[in-house]
């Protein structure tokens, strides 16, 4: 079964993720992606610089669907120091069916434009926590 793209990406989104994957800054930041529907296409949502995890999680809304790719500080145990860039979707319960359905079906070609390899998905905003991102990130050891 082919992967079926549903919504187109900005180009400016493809730009600002190109940047971002390259940044130089040492410190946790953030860019939010959402889904315009009227145009189905991935457009700019927010973007957070110098942040805390739940910074971001407190942003993202309760009821919709969002991509956050989020460039993060990794201290690891033997004092080395890694900045993963991850990729979150976020998608809610009590989402509209054909709204979780456009961001599924845009998700894998993001991640491809991205260029990310740490994908995670969650179904809240609240799971979006240090604790979550550290327990995530021991899987790729």
């Amino acid at each position: 079964m082919a992967n079926v793209q549903v919504c187109d990406i900005d180009p400016d989104v493809l730009a600002l993720l190109k940047k971002f994957k390259f940044r130089r800054e040492k410190n946790v930041a953030a860019v939010v992606l959402k889904v315009d529907f009227a145009k189905q296409l991935v457009i700019l949502d927010e973007e957070y610089e110098d942040c805390t995890v739940e910074e971001v999680a407190s942003e993202l809304p309760a009821s919709q669907p969002r991509y956050v790719v989020l460039s993060y500080v990794h201290k690891h145990q033997d004092g080395r120091v890694s900045f993963p860039l991850i990729f979150i979707f976020c998608t809610p319960q009590g989402c509209k069916p054909e709204h979780q359905m456009m961001y599924a079906g845009t998700k894998l070609a993001l991640v491809n434009e991205a260029k990310v390899t740490k994908v995670f998905e969650i179904r809240s905003p609240e799971e979006l926590t240090e604790e979550f991102i550290l327990e995530k990130l021991q899987l790729f050891k």
